[in-house]
């Protein structure tokens, strides 16, 4: 915020000399990091005093349905397992029960994608299709989700629309490997996966080469290299579908890239991708918007960078 211009005012808010400036956050505030209470209560306070605008991102949403219980079954509508208790360990840990309830009813109220007419905001994926279902599906406000438990409850029962449209927006679609006869691969972690994450950002993505993003697509189940995908290979409507193909700009975060921002895989002339690792050790990203319809490269800023 310093080094952007942003400073805090006598009430706590974070103000710009210039008030036509906002501050979009793309989701994500919890779960990683030491600071829960200081970084909610910072966008929070910017949110409410019109200074900032923030999309729902996948750790938001996991958080509301890790306390949502569903009437139907008595049981939290995300698993309470030790893997899922260990995501939201610092967030729980950092924060009173009473403050976990007061963010969790502001997280239902976060909209899911924002529409600005010259610039959309997205957690992982813009995908028309997904935002269309959305908000034509009964009791949604638009962009954001209807008061009822319904819809908690269908977007977290695998396979109904609204479930596979918030996995599309807030976490990003991936491609089945089967149909296409390609082989499971190991991921990062050492699981086998049969879907691979579509690069949604390439442009005129409708080939299986350009559409996987196979930088995760490194090796066999016998630990032998993945074979590299053949060149040209036509993919299914669905999956096109995903290619981001207009002309309004997108920025976005989710995907834990590596600073310096590369043409391609960061960037593209219509996407912009922010989440550069900040809860990794990487650098905490902006993308300063100034009113073009191209992606403009040198309009990223970083910090840890020095303060001017």
């Amino acid at each position: 915020m310093d080094l952007l211009g942003w400073r805090r005012d006598a009430d706590g808010v974070r103000r710009h000399d210039d008030p036509t400036l906002q501050v979009i956050f793309v989701g994500d505030l919890i779960d990683r990091g030491d600071d829960h209470r200081g970084v909610l209560t910072t966008v929070k306070a910017m949110v409410d005093a019109g200074t900032a605008q923030m999309v729902m991102g996948n750790h938001e949403f996991n958080a509301v349905c890790f306390a949502t219980i569903d009437p139907s079954s008595g049981l939290f509508l995300r698993e309470h397992s030790d893997k899922n208790v260990g995501q939201h360990d610092a967030f729980r840990k950092q924060l009173s029960a009473g403050e976990q309830a007061h963010w969790i009813e502001w997280f239902k109220t976060l909209p899911l994608w924002l529409d600005l007419g010259a610039l959309r905001i997205i957690h992982a994926c813009w995908h028309n299709q997904s935002i269309e279902l959305l908000r034509g599906a009964a009791g949604f406000k638009g962009n954001t989700f209807p008061d009822d438990i319904d819809s908690w409850v269908r977007a977290n029962t695998k396979h109904d629309s609204i479930w596979e449209a918030i996995e599309i927006l807030l976490k990003g679609p991936e491609i089945k490997l089967e149909p296409y006869g390609l082989p499971e691969f190991r991921d990062p972690g050492g699981q086998m996966r049969g879907e691979a994450r579509a690069a949604w950002w390439r442009p005129g993505a409708t080939t299986l080469d350009k559409l996987i993003d196979a930088n995760a697509l490194t090796e066999l189940e016998d630990g032998t290299p993945y074979p590299t995908i053949e060149t040209g290979r036509p993919c299914e409507p669905r999956d096109r579908s995903f290619a981001y193909s207009d002309d309004v700009p997108v920025a976005y975060g989710h995907h834990w890239r590596e600073w310096a921002p590369k043409e391609h895989i960061d960037w593209t002339d219509r996407t912009a991708c922010v989440d550069f690792s900040a809860a990794k050790g990487g650098p905490l990203v902006a993308y300063q918007w100034r009113g073009e319809s191209m992606i403009d490269p040198t309009h990223f800023e970083r910090y840890p960078a020095e303060l001017r």
